[in-house]
């Protein structure tokens, strides 16, 4: 099979320190002219993606935590439904993390994602993560006084001191098999807007729409900052970020797709040799049943 190209390398954040986000831009589409190029193209990586899933399931080592992030009407449920379609439902598994229940909240914040995450062999995907803690959280002050965190605890501090456990948790969770993958969704002002008239105008995208949505609009500058500072401190080697332009959904779904091929085809999957003992015991079994009918 020809090598299918990675569409992810400009947008991946290693070391945040110099990001800006005003350097990414949220319609840039690189090489891929069209959506008729890129819809040729996305086939094409997830078909690799079956391919290395089913060895990184019969390998049982290794486990992918892919994190996606974004504002509203980003396109993170499409990337989820149209770039894992093929990926065996045995080997991957969706978290959605909405607004923290009363037990969530009786808890660390960390708490509700560490008893979601991939087993070895699996694949994760959380559609929002524990970065709600660094994002909606920060903007919204009055939401942390709902942790019920003791209030000595909580100083002008705060935000560094989760993005320093958020890069030991990560490390961690790296030096024990798990590769995460995180993607912000960078979409433009313009193109919410968009989306947000298209599902106020076709009755069944109606559901989609929350008049929240136009109160979190209201404070996109802060959001901005929030995502900026996030990527600034929370970008490593072992747990990247990728800043996926989001303005053309065709193009996002193929940056996205790139970046899981790429995790997958460096851990160098295969799948598992059986030992001697086992091979004999095999060809005994597939001896057994080529004479099943010859003593009738």
């Amino acid at each position: 099979m020809p090598a299918v190209p990675d569409f992810s390398k400009p947008y991946r954040v290693d070391n945040g320190r110099k990001f800006r986000l005003k350097d990414f831009d949220p319609a840039d589409t690189r090489q891929v002219k069209s959506k008729k190029e890129a819809e040729k193209e996305l086939p094409r990586g997830i078909e690799r993606m079956i391919q290395l899933q089913d060895k990184l399931y019969a390998q049982d080592k290794w486990a992918l935590l892919v994190i996606l992030q974004a504002m509203d009407a980003a396109g993170k449920d499409g990337v989820i439904k149209h770039v894992m379609s093929g990926v065996s439902p045995q080997g991957c598994e969706v978290h959605s993390f909405k607004q923290p229940s009363v037990e969530e909240l009786n808890h660390d914040y960390m708490w509700r994602a560490v008893k979601n995450l991939p087993g070895r062999g699996q694949i994760g995907i959380f559609n929002r993560s524990y970065y709600e803690e660094v994002l909606i959280v920060r903007v919204h002050k009055e939401l942390l006084e709902r942790e019920r965190i003791p209030p000595s605890l909580v100083t002008k501090n705060i935000w560094n001191e989760r993005f320093a456990d958020i890069n030991a948790y990560e490390h961690y969770l790296s030096r024990n098999g798990v590769v995460i993958r995180k993607f912000f969704l960078n979409l433009s002002k313009e193109e919410q807007k968009k989306r947000f008239l298209k599902r106020l105008e076709e009755p069944n995208k109606n559901w989609k729409f929350s008049a929240a949505d136009i109160a979190e609009r209201e404070r996109w500058n802060d959001y901005m900052t929030a995502y900026e500072e996030m990527v600034q401190h929370t970008a490593s080697p072992h747990a990247p970020w990728f800043v996926v332009p989001a303005d053309k959904k065709w193009y996002t779904r193929l940056v996205v797709a790139a970046a899981i091929n790429s995790a997958l085809e460096d851990l160098n999957l295969k799948y598992p040799v059986l030992p001697a003992a086992q091979r004999k015991e095999l060809e005994a079994a597939r001896k057994a049943l080529e004479h099943e009918g010859d003593h009738h």
